[in-house]
């Protein structure tokens, strides 16, 4: 409908705040006295906001009948626990950036031996989902790797953001808005990674005002997904790999994949070229789903095509 708007309208001028508020609540109350007043929180929003609710019911039903778990069949109890998580994951970050996660708590998952070259000359693109806690992963750059962090984002107050996260002692980290890929913005990126800058985004949110994207089959239907990533690797001529981060038995697993070590196409075959890289990232998101269930933090109508579309 049009009169519905993009999730990006509905979350950025509260996530903003909420984000500052809960800084400010941490620092004053420290965590332990917060935990019980941010549930309360995420128990309101859980009972009156409809829409998140099935959202997360519709997902959990998909994950259970594309693994063939029974046990991830959804539940109000399910429901509710993904609502938690999320809750958690917020109290994480704000534990990443005000100090207190050590990179000794995080364990760091490299099969393929990647941490090297990610540290050569030339930066790369790191794509992730809103799985899992991304924040961790971007503290592996400010406590271990000491590079910076370029966080794309889509949101309208990329500097406002910039501000919290330097308030609390993020100095490595930046939010750099790629809501358009304009000469000026990809000539900034190229610039950057040209210095040994990372570059990070997510691959599983369509940005405001619907943008390029692709259907793909994601948990038996098709799915919108962005075709940002793969365009900004294709232009930009750099390697790209996965990131997630999972909390499993109270502990962050960061897992760095090796993906693309570079996305070409031509001018006739684009839009194939960039749909089999988004199918396949499709298959890999589904992969640490199942490993982490209660952990995929998109609140909106994931497989309605019109909640893209529509600003």
């Amino acid at each position: 409908m049009s009169e519905q708007k993009h999730w990006a309208d509905h979350q950025e001028r509260g996530s903003f705040w909420l984000m500052k508020l809960t800084a400010l609540a941490v620092k004053l109350l420290g965590r332990r006295l917060l935990s019980p007043i941010l549930y309360g929180i995420v128990l309101y929003f859980f009972v009156f906001g409809k829409r998140a609710r099935q959202s997360i019911w519709e997902y959990q039903r998909r994950l259970a009948v594309s693994s063939g778990l029974a046990i991830l069949q959804p539940s109000l109890r399910s429901v509710f626990g993904q609502f938690m998580a999320f809750a958690d994951a917020l109290l994480d970050k704000l534990d990443v950036w005000n100090g207190r996660l050590r990179l000794e708590q995080i364990r760091i998952v490299d099969p393929a031996n990647l941490r090297p070259a990610m540290r050569g000359a030339r930066g790369q693109l790191l794509v992730g989902a809103h799985l899992g806690n991304l924040e961790v992963c971007r503290a592996l750059a400010e406590l271990g790797e000491k590079v910076t962090m370029n966080v794309l984002v889509h949101t309208r107050h990329a500097e406002r953001f910039n501000r919290l996260l330097g308030e609390a002692g993020a100095t490595n980290l930046r939010l750099v808005q790629v809501s358009e890929l304009n000469p000026a913005v990809m000539l900034q990126l190229s610039e950057r990674l040209d210095r040994g800058e990372w570059l990070a985004i997510a691959g599983d949110r369509v940005p405001l005002h619907g943008g390029r994207h692709v259907r793909v089959d994601f948990l038996g239907a098709p799915a919108a997904f962005p075709q940002g990533p793969w365009l900004l690797a294709g232009l930009l001529k750099c390697p790209l790999n996965l990131f997630f981060c999972l909390k499993q038995q109270g502990r962050y697993h960061v897992i760095l994949e090796p993906f693309a070590e570079q996305v070409q196409w031509k001018r006739n075959d684009r839009d194939q070229v960039i749909a089999q890289w988004v199918g396949q990232y499709a298959k890999r998101l589904e992969h640490y789903c199942q490993q982490a269930p209660q952990q995929w933090f998109n609140f909106y109508p994931f497989w309605k095509a019109d909640d893209h579309s529509q600003a």
